[in-house]
């Protein structure tokens, strides 16, 4: 017998309240500091059915983690049309404001990465960044000193906006004009030919 539509979105409309309440507790304990003993009692819902929906905390961990970094992904795709520089430079603001909306979660999200699913997570992430970076650059992407010169400054990208976040005494776009400088940088120092770092400038 087929289960009612109508019961089927009660379902799931409750199993998406649960996971928007989910991530804001991991955001504010870390992964270690919440049981899910505590998760349930602060979410008002019985253990019973917390466990009927995330069988374990690992499970409901990665679902909060997966869909936060969906829609990262989603707010930070590039527009193909527009020059690299400009692509680069849009995608950064759009990931600044994204952490600008939720800035204690992204430095817990950030001090939890001894966890293995944090890892994995921020690994594809950051993978799908650089590729996208590298992509952009052309024959230039494909040097290894300008894929040792990106991947190093997404690590300084990281420290840059954990400082950001615990000062709070730079603007949104003084630290984007910060980092767009470091990455030209980082390319001049790569010894890239692409003409990146003027454009950025520009940018």
């Amino acid at each position: 017998m087929t289960e009612p539509a109508y019961r089927r979105l009660q379902r799931d409309e409750r199993r998406e309240l649960l996971l928007a309440r989910a991530t804001e507790l991991f955001a504010k304990h870390g992964y270690e500091g919440l049981s899910m003993s505590q998760l349930a009692r602060e979410a008002q819902i019985s253990k019973a059915l917390l466990y009927h929906y995330f069988p374990s905390k690992r499970r409901l961990f990665e679902a909060a983690l997966e869909e936060g970094a969906a829609e990262l992904r989603h707010r930070t795709e590039p527009d193909p049309s527009r020059p690299p520089a400009e692509q680069l430079a849009m995608t950064l603001d759009a990931f600044l404001r994204w952490v600008e909306e939720r800035p204690a979660a992204y430095a817990t999200l950030l001090e939890s990465a001894g966890s293995g699913e944090v890892r994995q997570m921020m690994a594809d992430v950051r993978a799908t960044t650089a590729t996208r970076i590298l992509n952009g650059l052309g024959a230039d992407g494909t040097r290894p000193a300008t894929r040792a010169a990106v991947h190093g400054w997404m690590a300084f990208l990281d420290g840059a906006i954990l400082d950001w976040i615990a000062h709070d005494d730079l603007s949104r776009e003084e630290l984007h004009g910060l980092l767009l400088g470091a990455f030209a940088g980082a390319l001049v120092a790569s010894g890239s030919s692409g003409g990146l770092p003027t454009e950025i400038a520009q940018a």
